[in-house]
C-alpha cells in the first residue's frame, strides 16, 4: 500500500524502532510504497529515489494506487522557504525547505481529505538559470548543522546536501554518496569541472564516503560539522580554517 508524508520531517530508521539508527528523512508531500509492515513501523520504498527504511505508521497516510500513480507522474510543486508555515483548518504545521506540495492550485495542496493553505514561495523546479541554480539551492543549506541521515536546513548529510539541491532542480539523484557515484558522466580532471559537478571522496579502503557540489574555481560547498565552503584541489579538500586536508578526492560527476 503506498502512503505519504503529512508530516514537516519523519524520520527513517534502519530498523523497526525509534531508537534505531536514523538512515533518511521524509518531507512533507514525499510518497512512498510501503515494502512490508513489522506492528506498528512500515518498511518503505521512497518514490524519489527508491530509498528504503522503517517509518511509524503514525507518521503517514495511505493513498489509493491511482493517487500513487498520479503523484509519481505527475511535476510537483516544492516550496523555497527555509521555513513556512501550512494551515489546515485550526492547526498549523511546519514546513520545510525543499518539501512538496500535492495537488497544489492556487495557494492549496492536499493530502487525503485534508486541504492545507500555503502562503509562501511554492514553484514548479526548472534549471533555466543553468547549474548556478543547484548552487543557489546549496547555499540555502549553508551552516546547516552535520546530520547523518538529515535532509533538512536544521541537520543534513553530505548526500542529503547535494540531493536536495538538485531535486530544487527538478532533478532527482539517489541518496547515498556511493550511489549518486555511480550516475552522470566522469570528468576526468578537476581543472575541467564546472560548478554544479560532484566530486566524490573516499576513505583508507578505497570506499566512497563523502561528496560536495563544485561550487566556483576550486570551490566546494559541503556538509562536515556544517554546510560550509571549502577549497578543494587534486588531492582533495582542504578545510580553510583547520588548515589541513580533510577528505581525499576520488572522482568527478556530471549529473546534466
Amino acid at each position: 500500500m503506498p502512503g505519504i508524508c503529512h508530516l514537516s520531517l519523519v524520520p527513517m530508521r534502519k530498523e523497526p524502532a525509534h531508537r534505531s539508527e536514523l538512515v533518511n528523512q521524509l518531507l512533507f508531500g514525499e510518497c512512498f510504497e510501503q515494502i512490508e509492515q513489522n506492528g506498528e513501523w512500515l518498511n518503505i520504498r521512497s518514490a524519489h529515489d527508491n530509498y528504503e527504511g522503517w517509518i511509524h505508521q503514525s507518521q503517514q497516510t495511505p493513498l489509493t494506487l491511482p493517487e500513487y500513480s498520479e503523484l509519481k507522474r505527475g511535476k510537483p510543486f516544492l516550496t523555497y522557504d527555509l521555513v513556512q508555515i501550512l494551515i489546515n483548518q485550526n492547526s498549523i504545521y511546519s514546513i520545510l525547505l525543499g518539501s512538496t506540495l500535492p495537488w497544489y492550485w492556487g495557494n492549496t495542496c492536499r493530502i487525503g481529505s485534508n486541504s492545507y493553505v500555503f502562503d509562501g514561495n511554492a514553484h514548479l523546479p526548472d534549471l533555466s538559470g543553468g547549474t548556478k541554480t543547484i548552487i543557489e539551492n546549496a547555499y540555502m543549506y549553508l551552516n546547516a548543522p552535520y546530520l547523518w541521515g538529515g535532509r533538512s536546513p536544521f541537520g543534513i548529510d553530505c548526500s542529503g546536501l547535494t540531493q536536495m539541491a538538485f531535486k530544487m532542480c527538478g532533478i532527482y539523484i539517489k541518496r547515498d554518496a556511493w550511489m549518486q557515484a555511480e550516475q552522470g558522466g566522469t570528468v576526468h580532471l578537476l581543472d575541467e569541472a564546472q560548478a554544479g559537478d560532484l566530486a566524490f571522496f573516499d576513505n583508507e579502503e578505497g570506499n566512497i564516503t563523502h561528496v560536495g557540489i563544485i561550487s566556483g574555481k576550486n570551490k566546494i560547498i559541503h556538509a562536515s560539522g556544517s554546510v560550509r565552503v571549502d577549497t578543494i584541489d587534486h588531492h582533495g579538500i582542504f578545510n580553510n580554517q583547520t588548515r589541513k586536508y580533510t577528505h581525499n578526492l576520488r572522482l568527478i560527476k556530471r549529473m546534466i
